[in-house]
């Protein structure tokens, strides 16, 4: 099973970014656990972090191309606004979940749309890191129904 993690703007500033609200976890430390729990689950995990929105587009339709089983997507601020992403990932006929690290909805009101909502699998908020492997488990569960 692949599942393709998908990192947006300014992910690879943490550690640094905010630590009060992301804590002082880097992004390869995040992409580490998620490969080991990965291991555990039979799933091999590859993560993509990128600035740009365009790229972010780009990989989600090489996913589709490679066919992965499933993708797990933290598109940051681009999650309240970004139709381009959405669109992108609209395309996909493989689970989607969107995580965030912090509670979007507990925070300033801007963050508490989510423009691919409608369009994911489900949605995981508020656990720090373990957003991130809830979401894998979630994927890996949905992946294989």
């Amino acid at each position: 099973m692949k599942i393709l993690m998908l990192h947006g703007i300014n992910h690879n500033m943490f550690g640094k970014r905010d630590p009060a609200q992301y804590g002082t976890v880097t992004l390869a430390e995040i992409d580490a656990q998620l490969q080991a729990l990965g291991r555990e689950l039979g799933a091999k995990v590859e993560s993509f972090q990128t600035n740009s929105e365009a790229a972010m587009c780009e990989r989600i339709h090489q996913g589709f191309t490679d066919g992965v089983d499933a993708m797990l997507i933290n598109a940051g601020a681009w999650t309240h606004y970004s139709y381009g992403i959405r669109d992108a990932l609209a395309i996909l006929t493989v689970p989607v979940v969107e995580l965030h690290m912090s509670n979007i909805h507990a925070r300033e009101t801007f963050r508490h749309h989510s423009v691919f909502a409608e369009i994911v699998k489900g949605q995981i908020c508020g656990f720090g890191v373990d957003s991130y492997l809830l979401a894998l488990r979630a994927a890996v569960s949905a992946a294989v129904r």
